[in-house]
């Protein structure tokens, strides 16, 4: 059988640990073909964000298009935005799909990579037709969302919070990884919680598979010495046995 096909909305990272690279691996390693429509190019490494360049709004229509049209996704995954031009085209022509939004405001550098404009338009039209945003603690503060948006405040304490409308909050309790080998861990998180939602499991269920994967990524990175910042979350396969 073919399988469910999920797209992510997101920029670049020319490290590979966070963005588009993040998503596509952690959709590979979650069973989910995964299509993407790039909506920045960045300059970036363990050390922080150096340069920043949106894709033009119409390229970016254009591809959500494309992917939508042909492909039909089952789950929509966003990240960097860069624009609310875009943040407004993936509301409107995502809004009633499993839409799963990573709020990225800012990068695990501490780099703010979304203007004030950005951020209202998260709020006023992205956030109300999201079936899920999960932004870290700080994402979670600024965008300060409305009591209607269900919401996964992931939490790097072995902490996650589920806030469902007119449900008390639901605490999701996960092993804590000691490492600065972190970058990446919020596009992964929303990936793979996007791809368990897109294989049919519940938003529990899905949000404790995704947390689950992201622990183990740490686990396998904790000891890497990539780069000269803060390192990539892993993005690697176990190994199968595979020799030259």
């Amino acid at each position: 059988m073919s399988p469910p096909v999920v797209v992510t909305v997101a920029g670049t990272d020319s490290g590979g640990a966070a963005g588009i690279a993040a998503d596509l691996a952690t959709f590979a390693a979650l069973g989910v073909h995964g299509a993407c429509v790039v909506t920045a190019v960045t300059a970036q490494d363990t050390t922080g964000v150096h340069a920043v360049h949106p894709v033009p709004y119409d390229v970016v229509a254009a591809q959500l298009d494309a992917v939508l049209d042909d492909l039909d996704p089952v789950a929509v995954k966003t990240g960097m935005l860069a624009t609310p031009e875009v943040v407004r085209l993936v509301a409107e022509r995502c809004a009633g799909r499993l839409l799963v939004v990573d709020p990225v405001v800012t990068a695990t550098s501490g780099a703010v990579l979304a203007s004030a404009e950005v951020v209202a338009a998260y709020r006023t039209h992205l956030l109300p037709v999201a079936t899920v945003a999960t932004p870290n603690a700080d994402e979670d503060d600024l965008l300060d969302p409305p009591p209607s948006a269900t919401v996964v405040r992931t939490g790097g304490g072995g902490i996650d919070v589920l806030r469902r409308p007119g449900r008390p909050p639901l605490r999701i309790d996960h092993d804590h990884v000691a490492t600065h080998n972190d970058h990446g861990t919020g596009c992964t998180y929303s990936a793979a919680l996007a791809a368990h939602l897109a294989h049919g499991l519940d938003l529990c269920a899905a949000a404790r598979a995704a947390s689950s994967y992201v622990v183990g990524q740490l686990h396998t990175s904790r000891h890497w010495t990539l780069g000269r910042g803060r390192g990539p979350v892993a993005h690697t396969l176990p190994d199968r046995g595979v020799t030259a």
